[in-house]
């Protein structure tokens, strides 16, 4: 057996040289030479890795250095008998580990997706005989048998085909149904134009044949999707990584100062082991700000919510913010930017041609002369009625409404623009009759039909113009017959594929009255020419919109597909992409190293004729530059690049479970526009996510410097463990609950986006923070110093010191509703969030305060009324003074913002 691959591609051979290199005969192989040869290649199964157990996942999440800090926490409490400290510490440790780990989203989806795709069972030669085999079976060399609905099982080489046509839409990204044959092909061709191979996970439209096996499992071009799809890492978002930069800082940070503190303490305060230890357990529980994850997962979440209303399904949490970032779109053509459905936008007539309106297979749209806006009238007899009925009558597709209401086409995109375009306008009433049909067949390139239209005969042709042009002498006009005139055609056909329309030809002869059949010699005389159509995908125009908003917030918006470059092109520079002027191809990309292909990437914003692989390359150098990518795409062929891309978003109607499932958003309306909308949303969720942490950081500076002053005078331990966690977990949560709710800005859609390496702490976040903790943290000592004389109990002054700090927390919040400007600018009523948390968090301290079995779980006691007006009074006076503190670092906020 030949196990070696060829020297040249499968599609580069002939039929014989291909049976040769498989070591196979058109009869088949045979059955013990299938079972040895499944041996040697395996299955005909895409292969997958093993999953981890949900346990390891879930344990995963406690891989990080501020757990690591709350599990030491409860160790030491453990060791030491404070029991309830310890519950509370590793209480709160399982639910942020809990919560990351229902958010983590389940990559394996999108590589099951891939193996749904394959068919369970082919027909096949074996030693001459037919067999229906399960395609796990299948194995190089044997011989499949391929019908109309199929799905093809694996790789084939044609040995025969029979008017057969394959929808690759999903493996290339073309919407046009490609015509199959068995020629051998020469040269370097994509995917798309290798047209005597079949792929596996692609659907037979229409006719039949025979292919051999060429490659089975991973080895056909859906394994290599499936193997990109399974190597691809998965990132971490801009946020997500700034997080854990932040967590390692406060890691750092924390044990510097407990072990100065530790060293102090035994040196110069003489303190009891015992005591100090929990000092310090108390120090790094105030310093970690517990309640953070879940609160981003909450605000996170609430933006998930408002993007489903608006049409775009969250699947990945983090992704949310992600969009703020996104710097360049990278979207396929087909489906996307388009409407996935041929049109016909020009007919071409020997002296007139026309323009037709309507973008979609709905049979709604005037047809008017290129001169002149004024709709045609199609009177009976006359040359455009004649056209029209040519290409309704000689079209085997049908035009219908689905259960929806939607107009639906079944049979080629091709045949189907041409049923849509007769639909536009009502003809005559004849009573038509087909008698003899020879149907398209990729070798003669066109389809003829002999029908009775009226009391005539007629033969009606429809197909390639270059190919009418060889079987016509004469063209129609309204005034009678003329000699063709090639050049003309030419010329109009070449100006019109300049914007990107494809051109089908049409033509009839006058057919004998006694005529029952037709042939092909029945058509190599007397064919007169009607017109040709120019048709295309169109543009969305709810995209062309979509596109300006994305530019103007600085958003780079590219075009990657398989089509080819001139249509690329026209569609580009109709959608407003930068610079759709100029084109690259797949095959250029193809020879690029790593440095040409960044550059390329960075320059061009239309690529045609791309494979998988080479839209998968694009992203990655695109995100060698730093630049934070999203890519939208609807086929197989989008899988891998979606998942590569810091945004994969897959089209909800027409993507297929492949690209849904690798995708971090899914468009529910398969409409490009939803994305500006997620931009849009997914800045104002970052602005939140920022004013959030501005917000809880400055209380945990606040607990922890209250913890330092005290043991370096040596005085009570002002907030306990389980106090501190209180306000970490219960208190701030609930306050940054309303500043999720807060509305974006207004210029938000007209900044560019945020650059992902500035850090959510800059320089005057840790101003803000310092300044508004250091306000806080002095308040609060120099209340306690106040109190400490009177003879208060250690539980009394602690739980003035706690409702200080949440009264300072309340005030602190309302300062962040707005990060430039005075406060209540918005209005108080403006954000209705704020005031249902304020009045949570009222009834919560209520508890704390007032509640026996909190004050026991606690160690709280009961407040005389006086005090919550003095803390009142505390708090309102540090929301004046940051509000004072606004204008004055106005312009180091925005130097530090970019």
């Amino acid at each position: 057996m030949n196990t070696e691959k060829p020297v040249q591609p499968f599609y580069r051979l002939s039929v014989e040289e291909t049976l040769a290199q498989t070591n196979s005969t058109p009869d088949g192989i045979s059955g013990a030479d299938a079972t040895a040869r499944l041996s040697q290649y395996g299955e005909n199964a895409l292969p997958q890795k093993p999953g981890k157990p949900a346990w390891l996942r879930f344990l995963a999440h406690f891989k990080d250095v501020l757990i690591y800090v709350l599990l030491a926490a409860a160790l030491l409490t453990a060791v030491m008998g404070h029991w309830v400290d310890t519950l509370v510490i590793l209480g709160v440790a399982v639910i942020n580990a809990l919560i990351g780990h229902i958010q983590e989203s389940n990559a394996e989806k999108s590589l099951q997706s891939i193996r749904n795709m394959l068919s369970s069972e082919a027909v096949v030669v074996r030693h001459g005989n037919h067999e229906t085999v399960p395609t796990t079976a299948l194995v190089p060399g044997d011989i499949v048998v391929i019908r109309a609905g199929d799905r093809i099982p694996a790789d084939l080489r044609l040995l025969e085909a029979h008017n057969l046509r394959v929808e690759e839409a999903i493996l290339t990204g073309e919407s046009t149904v490609v015509e199959k044959s068995t020629e051998r092909l020469e040269g370097e061709l994509p995917l798309g134009d290798r047209t005597n191979l079949l792929f596996s996970g692609t659907t037979v439209s229409a006719g039949g044949g025979k292919g051999i096996v060429v490659a089975t499992g991973g080895d056909t071009e859906l394994g290599h999707i499936n193997q990109m799809m399974a190597d691809i890492e998965q990132h971490r978002t801009p946020l997500l990584v700034q997080m854990d930069k932040l967590g390692k800082a406060i890691f750092i940070i924390i044990l510097v100062m407990m072990a100065a503190l530790f060293v102090f303490s035994l040196l110069f305060r003489d303190m009891p082991v015992s005591e100090l230890m929990l000092s310090l357990i108390s120090l790094a529980v105030a310093s970690v700000p517990e309640g953070l994850p879940a609160i981003i997962s909450i605000i996170l979440s609430l933006g998930v919510q408002t993007m489903a209303r608006q049409k775009a399904i969250i699947r990945k949490l983090p992704t949310v913010e992600t969009l703020g970032a996104m710097t360049v779109i990278c979207s396929d053509k087909t489906g996307t930017l388009t409407m996935n459905e041929m049109t016909v936008k020009a007919v071409i007539m020997a002296e007139k041609i026309y323009r037709v309106e309507g973008d979609s297979y709905e049979p709604v749209g005037n047809i008017h002369p290129i001169d002149n806006p004024t709709p045609v009238a199609v009177t009976h007899g006359s040359l455009l009625e004649r056209y029209l009925r040519t290409i309704d009558l000689c079209n085997d597709s049908q035009l219908m409404k689905d259960e929806q209401g939607l107009w639906k086409i079944t049979g080629g995109p091709t045949e189907g623009a041409l049923k849509v375009l007769a639909a536009k306008v009502p003809l005559p009433p004849l009573q038509t009759e087909l008698r003899s049909k020879i149907p398209f067949d990729s070798q003669y390139k066109y389809m003829s039909t002999l029908h009775r239209i009226g009391d005539e005969e007629m033969i009606l042709i429809t197909g390639a113009p270059d190919v009418l042009f060889r079987l016509c002498q004469h063209q129609q006009t309204e005034s009678g017959l003329q000699p063709l005139n090639q050049p003309y055609w030419e010329a109009q056909i070449e100006e019109y594929a300049r914007e990107g329309l494809r051109m089908v030809a049409a033509a009839w002869k006058p057919a004998g009255v006694d005529q029952t059949t037709l042939d092909h010699p029945d058509l190599q005389q007397g064919v007169i020419l009607l017109g040709i159509a120019g048709m295309m995908d169109p543009p969305r125009p709810e995209a062309i919109t979509a596109i300006g908003e994305c530019l103007q917030a600085g958003i780079r918006v590219k075009m990657i597909t398989g089509d080819h470059p001139q249509t690329a092109m026209s569609i580009g520079k109709m959608l407003g992409i930068g610079n759709a002027g100029n084109a690259i191809t797949g095959r250029e990309l193809e020879v690029m190293d790593d440095q040409q292909l960044s550059e390329a990437a960075q320059s061009y914003d239309i690529f045609a004729r791309t494979s998988p692989e080479d839209k998968f390359r694009l992203v990655q150098a695109l995100q060698s530059k730093k630049e934070v990518v999203g890519m939208t795409g609807d086929g197989v062929n989008d899988a891998p690049a979606l998942k590569q891309a810091d945004v994969g978003i897959a089209m909800g109607i027409k993507g297929t479970e492949v690209t849904k499932e690798a995708a971090d958003m899914v468009l529910t309306d398969d409409n490009f526009a939803t994305i500006a909308s997620a931009v849009r949303e997914g800045r104002r969720v970052y602005d939140n996510l920022k004013k959030t942490i501005l917000f809880i950081m400055p209380t945990n500076l606040a607990q922890g410097l209250l913890i330092i002053i005290a043991l370096l005078a040596g005085n009570l331990i002002p907030l306990t463990p389980v106090l501190i966690l209180w306000m970490n977990m219960a208190t701030s949560a609930t306050l940054s609950f309303g500043l999720a709710f807060e509305a974006g800005e207004r210029n938000i859609m007209k900044r560019p986006p945020r650059n992902p390496n500035l850090h959510v702490m800059d320089g005057f976040a840790i101003w803000r923070v310092v300044f508004v903790g250091s306000m806080i943290a002095v308040s609060a000592f120099v209340l306690e110093a106040w109190l400490q004389p009177r003879g208060y109990s250690p539980e009394f002054i602690r739980t003035v010191l706690l409702q200080t700090l949440v009264t300072a927390q309340w005030f602190y919040m309302l300062n962040c509703r707005v990060s430039d400007g005075f406060s209540l600018s918005k209005g108080l009523l403006a954000n209705r969030g704020i005031w249902i948390v304020s009045g949570v968090l009222l009834v919560l301290q209520l508890l704390i305060i007032y509640a026996p079995f909190m004050q026991m779980l606690f160690g709280t006691e009961s407040l005389p009324f006086r005090y919550w007006v003095i803390t009142f009074i505390i708090g309102f006076a540090m929301f004046l003074i940051v509000e004072i503190e606004k204008p004055l670092t106005r312009r180091w906020r925005v130097d530090a913002t970019g």
